[in-house]
């Protein structure tokens, strides 16, 4: 709804789509990367998640990192283009004149297969 906007943009940035978990030289997960609890990640996790989405910003719609190497590298954070020196959205990728068709379109799944597979996935499941 906001590709029309030249004031407003959203951007998926999917740095961390296609991460792994960082492996110390033992090849077991790196702990440093977490926080005490093993689930959230710690300074020097975040460290690592702001610079990757930092790059993403930088990075053209359509060029986007996919992933994060957790190398702990500060030579990787990248600075903006001069000839580009903003922040990339579709628009300034050159997305922004395509016949991108913004109208809700007619489901390519019929509604009646939907049902079939629910009842037949009951079905399979009680037996």
């Amino acid at each position: 709804r906001y590709e029309q906007r030249e004031d407003f943009a959203v951007v998926i940035q999917p740095f961390f789509r296609n991460t792994l978990l960082p492996l110390d030289s033992t090849s077991k997960p790196d702990m440093s990367f977490f926080a005490a609890d093993c689930f959230h990640f710690s300074v020097r996790g975040y460290a690592e998640m702001a610079m990757a989405l930092w790059n993403n910003m930088l990075e053209p719609v359509g060029e986007k990192q996919t992933y994060n190497n957790f190398t702990h590298d500060r030579s990787k954070l990248r600075c903006p283009n001069p000839e580009k020196p903003f922040l990339s959205t579709r628009r300034n990728s050159g997305f922004g004149n395509s016949d991108v068709s913004l109208e809700k379109t007619e489901s390519s799944v019929p509604y009646w297969a939907v049902i079939v597979t629910a009842v037949a996935g009951v079905l399979v499941g009680s037996l």
